[in-house]
């Protein structure tokens, strides 16, 4: 699948074992990466803002922070809870937690620890890869636990991920958008 022309977008979704609660339990994990045509700074100051994640994630998850807000920049070490309405309004595992593990500005990596009822695990990295002519790859990471529901929920976020990355082909157009 392209998100834009020479833009190819690539997926890989394996089984891996990590630990739960004490216990070793089967995990997915999900990796999608594409060609993005923006230059690294901008797409770095966009990625680290709750208006780039409701911009990416629109269509597909609409989120409602229990703080009423989200802050406009994100910080290391600080854990935001929202409820997540699937497609805008289908309600989805309760209440989502992010934790805002690493926010690395010289390797361009961001990485969350999330979790909810249903998604017991959800840790999220973000990682910005300068390429040559004002390109990024852009990849993202995620470690998904369900229990029983790991399958189903691996096979929305993929769906997710690709709509993710097709939303940043949109930001590289115009960065100015996202504010």
């Amino acid at each position: 699948m392209s998100c834009a022309p020479n833009n190819p977008m690539t997926t890989k979704t394996e089984k891996i074992k990590i630990d739960y609660k004490g216990k070793q339990v089967t995990a997915h994990k999900l990796t999608v990466n594409s060609e993005i045509p923006i230059d690294i700074d901008i797409a770095w100051s966009k990625v680290q803002t709750s208006a780039l994640l409701n911009f990416v994630a629109a269509g597909m998850v609409k989120f409602k922070p229990t703080g009423g807000q989200f802050p406009d920049i994100w910080k290391e070490g600080e854990t935001i809870s929202t409820k997540m309405f699937v497609y805008g309004f289908v309600p989805f595992g309760g209440l989502h937690s992010l934790y805002f593990k690493k926010i690395d500005k010289v390797n361009k990596i961001l990485q969350t620890r999330e979790w909810d009822n249903s998604a017991k695990v959800w840790n999220h990295k973000m990682v910005l890869k300068k390429l040559k002519d004002n390109k990024i790859m852009y990849e993202d990471e995620i470690i998904i636990y369900g229990g029983v529901l790991t399958s189903f929920i691996t096979w929305w976020a993929k769906s997710f991920y690709k709509h993710r990355q097709k939303r940043w082909q949109i930001v590289a157009i115009d960065p100015n958008q996202i504010k």
